[in-house]
């Protein structure tokens, strides 16, 4: 049996217009191999879709099937896969919600794709040990002021002016569905501490330090920066987390002189 595309083609080309069903086919493709194409991108960019629902249920849920269709042939016409890894599919969906003019009525919806879109990074992330309570145990309280924090890869931390943990977990199924009273931002905390990922709501100027640690701050500027953007920042509770939920992986001493913020 002879192959499905039997002329020769720009390769690139050939890519491009697979993900693209306003472009003509390939240059070469004639008679039952322009039909062959046609079939073969329809189905490539039925399984492309498949794989942005999979990974964003929730933004599924919030907006219904036909539309998010429409969104997801936009995005993949416009963000075509650049790794044969299927599940880094989707990495900028939230980056393109907040430009994508058919959501404008609808601005919580980036934030939520962004939870769902670092549930999956997060899934994936790499192993790495993580320090409990005995490594900070020898550190006297200057020592850890003065310590830079590397939070493990399984770690992310996502501001929200909007309550996207709440609709995320309406939309998901994980609290009855209704209407917000207080709409207030929420920031999220996505991890897998285990084997499944979680998401945790953190209390306010906690995204604000944990950001700031993960840009190379020490905690003491961390804490400073949550303190000056949150005035009841408590830091006592933030430590807590970082410390009682194990999120770092490595504590570096200010005279490691190995350590580029």
């Amino acid at each position: 049996m002879g192959a499905p595309f039997p002329m020769p083609w720009n390769e690139a080309g050939f890519a491009a217009a697979l993900v693209a069903p306003d472009r003509q086919a390939p240059d070469g493709l004639a008679g039952p191999s322009q039909r062959r194409f046609a079939v073969y991108r329809n189905n490539v960019a039925v399984g492309l879709i498949g794989a942005l629902e999979a990974r964003f249920p929730a933004v599924l849920d919030l907006v219904g099937q036909d539309f998010f269709h429409g969104l997801a042939r936009a995005y993949l016409s416009s963000h075509p896969p650049d790794s044969p890894l299927l599940m880094r599919f989707g990495d900028v969906m939230a980056d393109f919600l907040d430009t994508f003019p058919p959501a404008e009525s609808l601005p919580y919806l980036a934030d939520v794709a962004r939870i769902e879109a670092a549930r999956t990074r997060s899934y994936h992330a790499a192993d790495a040990a993580r320090l409990g309570l005995p490594a900070y145990s020898t550190l006297t309280p200057e020592g850890l002021a003065a310590c830079r924090v590397v939070l493990h890869p399984a770690v992310a931390v996502l501001p929200s002016a909007h309550p996207a943990v709440t609709i995320f977990e309406m939309a998901t199924g994980q609290r009855p569905a209704g209407e917000i009273a207080d709409w207030a931002g929420e920031d999220a905390l996505v991890d897998r501490p285990h084997f499944d990922v979680t998401l945790t709501r953190l209390a306010p100027g906690q995204a604000l330090f944990l950001s700031a640690l993960a840009s190379g701050d020490t905690v003491s500027g961390a804490a400073g920066a949550a303190g000056a953007g949150v005035p009841d920042f408590d830091l006592s509770q933030a430590l807590a987390l970082l410390i009682g939920g194990a999120l770092a992986c490595r504590l570096i001493p200010s005279e490691d002189p190995s350590h580029e913020p």
